[in-house]
C-alpha cells in the first residue's frame, strides 16, 4: 500500500470524515494544536535563548530546564496527539504537499538536535549550566533548535494555504 493509498484510507474512514466534518471537533483540535505549539515552542524558545546566553544569564540552566520541562513535554504531547488527529482528518490532502514533508523533516532534525543535546550536554548541565554564556556546542544546539522549530511552525502554517490551491 502506497502512502497516498494509506492517506486516502484514513481520509475516507468514518473517523477521519467525522473529524473533518464536525462543526466543533475539528476547530477544537486545531485550537489545541496551536495552544500546544504555543506552550511547547514558546517555552522552548526561552530555554534556547538561555542556552545562547541571551536571556536570563544569571539563572542557572538546570533551574530553567527543571522548571519548564513538564510544561514543555505536556505541550509537545498535546501538539503530537492533536497533530495526528489533524492528519487523519486531512491526510490525502496534505501528503501531496511538499511542505508537509519539509515540516516532518524539520521535526525529525529538531528531535535529533534535542537528543544530541540531552545525551552530550544535558547530563552535565550542573557542570556548565551556571555560566552566563554556555559552551559553544551548547549555544549551537540552542541556535539550531530555534531555527528548526521556527521552520516547523512556518511549514505548518503554510499547509492550509497551499492545500486549497
Amino acid at each position: 500500500m502506497t502512502l497516498l493509498e494509506f492517506s486516502q484510507l484514513l481520509y475516507d474512514s468514518e473517523f477521519g470524515t467525522a473529524l473533518r466534518e464536525s462543526v466543533y471537533l475539528f476547530p477544537l483540535i486545531e485550537g489545541l494544536h496551536l495552544i500546544g505549539l504555543a506552550v511547547s515552542i514558546g517555552l522552548l524558545f526561552f530555554v534556547d535563548l538561555r542556552l545562547l546566553g541571551w536571556f536570563l544569564p544569571q539563572l542557572p540552566v538546570v533551574q530553567l530546564l527543571h522548571s519548564l520541562r513538564p510544561w514543555l513535554l505536556g505541550g509537545f504531547a498535546v501538539t503530537f496527539v492533536s497533530g495526528l488527529l489533524l492528519f487523519v482528518a486531512t491526510a490525502s490532502k496534505i501528503v501531496v504537499l511538499p511542505v508537509f514533508f519539509y515540516k516532518l523533516g524539520f521535526i525529525a532534525l529538531a528531535g535529533l538536535n534535542a537528543l544530541w543535546f540531552e545525551r552530550r550536554w544535558g547530563r552535565d548541565v550542573v557542570v556548565w549550566g551556571n555560566a552566563e554564556v554556555p559552551p559553544s556546542p551548547v549555544r549551537f544546539a540552542g541556535a539550531a533548535s530555534l531555527t528548526l522549530w521556527s521552520l516547523v511552525v512556518i511549514a505548518g502554517r503554510l499547509i492550509p494555504y497551499l492545500s486549497y490551491q
